[in-house]
């Protein structure tokens, strides 16, 4: 695989990016839950509408000048909504690279733990984030009008932020 670069995201990118994000989650959560007409759309927008509200917070990795992945952060908490690598370059370390870019970028701005969620039934969700360093806090109903409940699992990593000067002397 070629080398994988990260950078901001930019208006250019945001169509690549809901179809990245709708793609994984068609793969990945979509199989756990009772198909009902609309919901793809309902996702899609839900997508569309989160990176158009989010995008100065958005970061992605790229192969080959090719949008691949990306991440997100709330503005103002130390937690991350989103994060999707397209399938058939998952397992590939993309996803960890985003992640602990973003956990950087959370630990800069000062703080000492960043948290996410993500469906309780998508094991191997949990086991990457468990991998990365994250221990499961609480599991939680999450329910959107989009489709049926289930059960949410939030995890937590604490980070080391720095907290000394920088000095500018050589």
């Amino acid at each position: 695989m070629q080398a994988v670069s990260i950078r901001k995201a930019e208006q250019g990118d945001a169509r690549r990016l809901a179809e990245i994000g709708f793609r994984a989650w068609e793969t990945s959560i979509l199989p756990m839950l009772t198909e009902r007409a609309g919901m793809r759309q309902a996702e899609a927008t839900r997508l569309s509408q989160a990176i158009a509200e989010t995008l100065n917070r958005i970061i992605v990795a790229e192969v080959g000048g090719v949008v691949v992945g990306w991440c997100s952060r709330a503005g103002g908490r130390a937690y991350i909504p989103f994060l999707f690598v397209v399938p058939e370059l998952q397992s590939h370390g993309i996803g960890s690279m985003l992640l602990r870019r973003m956990e950087s970028m959370i630990e800069l701005a000062g703080a000492d733990r960043v948290q996410l969620e993500t469906p309780a039934d998508n094991v191997r969700a949990v086991k990457f984030y468990e991998k990365q360093g994250y221990h499961i806090l609480a599991m939680r109903p999450d329910g959107r009008s989009s489709h049926e409940a289930f059960t949410s699992v939030r995890l937590e990593k604490l980070l080391s932020p720095f907290l000394g000067a920088i000095a500018d002397d050589e």
